[in-house]
């Protein structure tokens, strides 16, 4: 009897398993045709449009691009160049520097001629107390904040109360900008300008690329494996994931690293949440959830074109802290903002998207870890059943493999940004091998993060980075 038990729930956990593995690919099976779709529908649109004509737009409204620092002396002199020579009719840059403990703040002052001025803004947001706010003799565009250590989510809220704009674009301090990045990204709030209140860009690895004066003016695979294996993920996250997502108005999430917001909805959502981890998806799910109470029509897009560069983990152990971090941060906002879970009242944020993020990415780590675990159990006792062998390596191994490789090939006839047949081929043999072992043990770290958040686990873990690659 003990035995028909054990069968009936090995073939029981099987069929949850495969159900599983089955919906999440075909979701983003779905999400790819989607996005084909509307990458084309975007080459249409902009195929006669030239970009620099936004200059002359009388509509333009001008953008504060705010970029908190901590601890990153080594990149942060380039990713400051490339943020003051983005192409734009009117802007400002502000840096905070967050308490940093290294030479952030003195490679700033020396590389831009900071001086300390009387600035007064209006503390609209709670933050950290600020120490002091600098000026550039040499750059008049720069504004540098030195702050108390508070946080990410922090240190934005000070730039939200010393900007002076209307729109701002939050990027990451590591991470470089293309010149025509803002131009890009600022079309949906002119197309819509009442409806629009968030855009995000694709963000792209700059590991194995050459730098030169804030740009990237070579595109390379990187030799590092880990971030090989990353620039297929950002693929899949990004042009498989979110302009599915953003086409069926389902996107939660605007990245940190390079999002563009209306000022005036996050002020009225009390800024960013200081007690998250998570601060850009949190912030995406706030605005959404104010705007449905206020009954507000609005529009979150994802641009596929403007690109940011950012610096990828290359070791085990610093990949494991930021998927912890970001798995953490999942957690903290879709338990945060429950009462929109399966609530018609929120549309179909509250009926598909947030269903969808708490059972497929918040959940879906420990169903994987389980149909791993249940596949080893069986081939250990000799149980296995081959039928269920089959079905399992095509539903998690084969049509995983095939998203990678779809999702490279978006990538390609989105940006067409690596210019040898050696380096898609590289990439290609890395799809195929991507489902196997690397996925698994982003699973393993993800459900990690789930018992560390439930420990109450908050710091973020250091960040350590290399810096750009410079140009000889």
């Amino acid at each position: 009897m003990t035995g028909d038990v054990l069968h009936y729930l090995l073939h029981a956990f099987n069929i949850v398993i495969l159900t599983y593995f089955f919906l999440i690919n075909s979701f983003y099976i779905l999400f790819i045709i989607l996005s084909l779709f509307g990458l084309f529908h975007h080459r249409e649109l902009t195929r006669y449009v030239s970009f620099k004509e936004v200059f002359r737009l009388p509509l333009v409204k001008p953008i504060s691009i705010i970029a908190p620092a901590h601890n990153e002396e080594n990149t942060i002199v380039e990713s400051v160049r490339a943020l003051l020579s983005l192409e734009y009719p009117v802007f400002e840059v502000i840096v905070v520097n967050d308490g940093s403990s290294d030479r952030t703040l003195d490679r700033l002052v020396t590389s831009f001629e900071l001086e300390r001025s009387r600035w007064v803004f209006r503390k609209v947001v709670a933050h950290q107390p600020v120490k002091g706010i600098y000026k550039s003799r040499a750059y008049p565009k720069l504004v540098v904040v030195d702050k108390v250590n508070g946080k990410k989510a922090d240190a934005l809220n000070a730039s939200l109360n010393i900007s002076r704009y209307p729109l701002f674009c939050a990027v990451d301090s590591d991470s470089l900008l293309e010149k025509d990045a803002l131009l890009k990204m600022v079309r949906p709030f002119l197309e819509d300008p009442e409806k629009t209140v968030a855009a995000g860009g694709i963000i792209r690895l700059a590991n194995g690329c050459t730098v030169k004066g804030g740009q990237v003016v070579k595109v390379r695979l990187p030799r590092n494996m880990l971030a090989r294996f990353q620039i297929i993920e950002y693929f899949r996250a990004f042009l498989g994931g979110r302009i599915g997502l953003g086409m069926l108005k389902s996107m939660l999430i605007v990245s940190g690293a390079f999002g563009l917001f209306r000022k005036d909805i996050a002020l009225q959502c009390g800024g960013y949440r200081t007690g998250t981890i998570g601060e850009d998806m949190d912030l995406i799910v706030r605005m959404r959830r104010h705007l449905h109470n206020m009954k507000k029509p609005y529009e979150i897009r994802f641009i596929p074109d403007p690109i940011c560069w950012t610096e990828a983990p290359e070791t085990l152990k610093i990949l494991s802290r930021q998927r912890n971090r970001w798995h953490r941060g999942l957690l903290d906002t879709l338990l945060y903002n429950k009462v929109m879970l399966f609530n018609p009242r929120y549309g179909v944020t509250g009926l598909f998207a947030m269903p969808f993020y708490f059972v497929f990415e918040m959940l879906g780590p420990f169903i994987e870890l389980l149909g791993y675990v249940i596949f080893v159990f069986c081939i250990v006792l000799g149980l296995l059943n081959h039928w269920f062998a089959v079905l399992f390596f095509l539903v998690a191994v084969v049509l995983g493999t095939l998203l990678s490789l779809l999702s490279l090939l978006l990538g390609e006839y989105s940006t067409e940004r690596y210019p040898r047949l050696k380096d898609v081929m590289i990439l290609t043999l890395y799809s195929l091998f991507e489902n196997i072992l690397y996925r698994q043990w982003l699973t393993f770290v993800r459900v990690i993060a789930f018992l560390d958040f439930y420990k109450g686990k908050e710091d973020w873990g250091a960040m350590h980075k290399k810096g750009f690659a410079q140009a000889g």
